[in-house]
């Protein structure tokens, strides 16, 4: 029709022709007849609602505002869309039976939220109501919103804002917990709590023992805090266990231990007077989510979390593979955990400005061939070479050790090509590769022997690091289950942001030397290492 006859219709097709921009929803009137006839557009469709239909804005309105309770703002309607917002910081409370109700009322009336319980900071987008056509019968929406109010107040949205200000750090100790493991804790504690207001107002650190945990119990709460938060030197295996007992000697109860949220199993609820007290899981030490940030939040918010709270997590509760968690062995009976070696010798030189470094003559012997006799040195096996640049060159230089090569046609993609080449040429029964540099020729064989000894996959240890001051260096020892993750890397970019993602996995071998540090990119680089490397009576 034309513009004229479409007065008082919805646009159903957005328009846009000779500057114009007409949104698809938008009302005709005086206005948008004058533009769209002065673009020239000379017929546009419309839709004209039924005299017993409600517009998709007004009927959008209608119901987010039926559904938004104490702490929810909601935005002006506009397409038949009304977003609703958080006005401050807390948890977001859902009933779900009255999401059900909006959405089982009509077909054209949607509802859809965040997870009931999320955590939410202010101005947080947690809800938007959709009317799908451009109108709907009056009365489906009065339906709808009397659904909501037959379910009364505690149907609608609300954010329960955070009461929780001061908390309470117990950490118990055990020969070889380090402490910056309890330190690195308190900083992500601290950082988890930041959110929500709470800040750590007392902190202990006491024996792994039922009498000095208990006393410590006593002496936060007696202090003022308003939670207790308890990380235990070893996880909480039953309730006769340390923390638990402590908890129950102090005066406190157990409410519960353990929860269908993985990770975040081993967890313990309790209470202290009238404050909670939680037995952290392992997990807690790490900032990713788990299980405890779901209890954690609940109980800053001041909200009840009772047996049926937390065994009602289960559905949605498998949050992440957890890296950490023991598995068997792919060669049983074996005293060590058998690794490869993957030493990456098919790069270009590029930053030496010329010849391939790694056939250059460093002490008596080629470069490479001390970072192959090393890793022949150790116990790791096989010791695998990837190759690429001037690949017969390198095989040549060395000849007679007893080594796997591995061609590598993709070398000039960058190192991560090599990396995905010597990843696939490990064995099946290995459990782990090292992945050396060719450049690196002061990685010497017990340093391999020792992150090899400190692999532990049974007990978390799935990467093994050499680190001097804090610095992480070469190589980097990685458990089978991250070789997927080496398989995707790309161009000439290394393994290193796994580290970060996978910290929890992380075990390091300290050093005193640079021997894990230095790697060979200039002629004065490889000029300086005649006087460190050490003589040797194979003349390669």
């Amino acid at each position: 029709m034309s513009p004229r006859e479409a007065v008082g219709g919805v646009v159903v097709h957005s328009v846009r022709d000779r500057g114009l921009v007409l949104k698809k929803g938008t009302v005709i009137g005086a206005v948008e007849v004058a533009a769209l006839e002065a673009a020239g557009v000379a017929h546009i469709v419309v839709a004209r609602l039924d005299p017993e239909d409600i517009s998709e804005d007004a009927a959008a309105a209608r119901v987010a505002a039926a559904v938004a309770g104490e702490g929810v703002h909601v935005d002006a309607a506009f397409t038949g869309r009304a977003n609703l917002f958080a006005e401050h910081s807390g948890v977001l409370m859902i009933d779900v039976a009255a999401v059900d109700a909006i959405n089982l009322q009509h077909e054209a009336i949607t509802l859809a939220t965040l997870p009931a319980y999320k955590p939410v900071v202010a101005g947080e987008m947690i809800a938007t109501v959709k009317i799908i056509p451009f109108g709907v019968p009056a009365a489906a929406c009065e339906a709808a919103v009397a659904a909501i109010a037959a379910l009364g107040e505690a149907a609608r949205m609300r954010i329960a804002p955070y009461r929780i200000r001061k908390v309470g750090i117990i950490s118990t100790l055990l020969p070889g917990l380090a402490g910056k493991v309890v330190n690195k804790t308190l900083k992500v504690t601290a950082e988890r709590l930041a959110p929500t207001g709470a800040v750590i107002t007392a902190e202990q650190r006491v024996p792994h023992d039922e009498a000095e945990l208990s006393a410590a119990l006593r002496a936060q709460h007696e202090a003022g805090a308003d939670m207790i938060i308890v990380f235990g030197a070893s996880a909480i295996a039953d309730r006769r266990d340390v923390i638990p007992a402590a908890l129950e000697s102090a005066g406190g109860a157990i409410e519960h231990l353990g929860m269908p949220v993985d990770p975040g199993n081993l967890m313990l609820v309790g209470r202290l007077g009238d404050k909670p007290v939680l037995g952290a899981p392992g997990c807690a030490r790490s900032p990713k989510e788990n299980g405890f940030d779901w209890v954690l939040t609940r109980l800053l918010a001041g909200l009840s979390v009772t047996r049926a709270d937390i065994m009602a997590m289960g559905v949605g509760g498998l949050l992440m593979e957890i890296v950490t968690r023991p598995q068997p062995r792919i060669a049983q009976g074996e005293e060590h955990a058998r690794v490869a070696a993957v030493i990456l010798a098919g790069g270009q030189s590029r930053r030496m400005g010329g010849p391939n470094k790694l056939l250059a003559a460093a002490g008596d012997k080629p470069l490479v061939r001390h970072a192959a006799e090393q890793a022949l040195a150790s116990r790791l096996r096989p010791v695998i070479v990837v190759t690429g640049h001037q690949r017969a060159e390198v095989e040549a230089v060395l000849g007679g050790l007893e080594v796997h090569f591995v061609h590598n046609p993709d070398f000039a993609e960058g190192i991560a090509s090599s990396v995905r080449a010597g990843i696939a040429a490990v064995p099946a029964e290995a459990e782990g590769a090292a992945v050396c540099l060719g450049d690196m020729p002061l990685v010497e064989a017990a340093l391999l022997d020792r992150m090899a000894d400190r692999f532990a996959p049974d007990h978390g240890a799935l990467i093994v690091v050499p680190v001097r001051d804090g610095r992480r260096g070469n190589p980097v020892l990685w458990s089978r289950r991250f070789f997927p993750e080496l398989m995707l890397l790309a161009g000439d970019v290394g393994a290193r942001h796994l580290l970060e993602r996978y910290r929890e996995a992380v075990a390091e071998v300290a050093v005193d030397d640079e021997g894990a540090f230095l790697d060979v990119d200039t002629p004065e680089a490889l000029g300086s290492l005649h006087q460190a490397l050490p003589p040797s009576d194979d003349k390669g």
